[in-house]
């Protein structure tokens, strides 16, 4: 069983940054691939970022690439999402989820455990 903790989450202007933090249980984290999701109220689950096992490899959903950046620190069982350049469309609760097993993926069906998200609220 993994519990993913994700903090980090707030109200910032559009042209903002923060970093979101996710914080997971377990000893075998650091063979896990992560990921990042968001959803907006009645939008579909995104695909935002997500990292391999030993952060050697990353993906980006084209919306917020060159603005985020995925990280992980296996050391202390964590996974980062920092945001730079926010805009109001990026406003959404972001989830981290864990992929147990085999590389990562942009596809939410095939992560294992999730965390209970993060509301990120972008004002213009």
């Amino acid at each position: 069983q993994v519990q993913l903790v994700e903090s980090g989450g707030g109200l910032v202007q559009a042209g903002g940054s923060l970093r979101l933090s996710c914080a997971a249980s377990g000893r075998t984290f650091s063979s896990y691939a992560m990921g990042w999701f968001r959803q907006a109220p009645g939008e579909e689950r995104e695909f935002v970022a997500a990292i391999s096992w030993n952060g050697g490899s990353t993906l980006y959903a084209d919306s917020v690439k060159g603005r985020f950046t995925i990280s992980r620190d296996n050391a202390k069982n964590t996974v980062y999402l920092q945001m730079n350049s926010l805009k109001p469309e990026d406003s959404a609760v972001y989830s981290c989820a864990a992929k147990t097993y085999g590389y990562y993926s942009s596809n939410y069906k095939v992560y294992d455990y999730w965390g209970q998200g993060t509301q990120v609220t972008v004002s213009s």
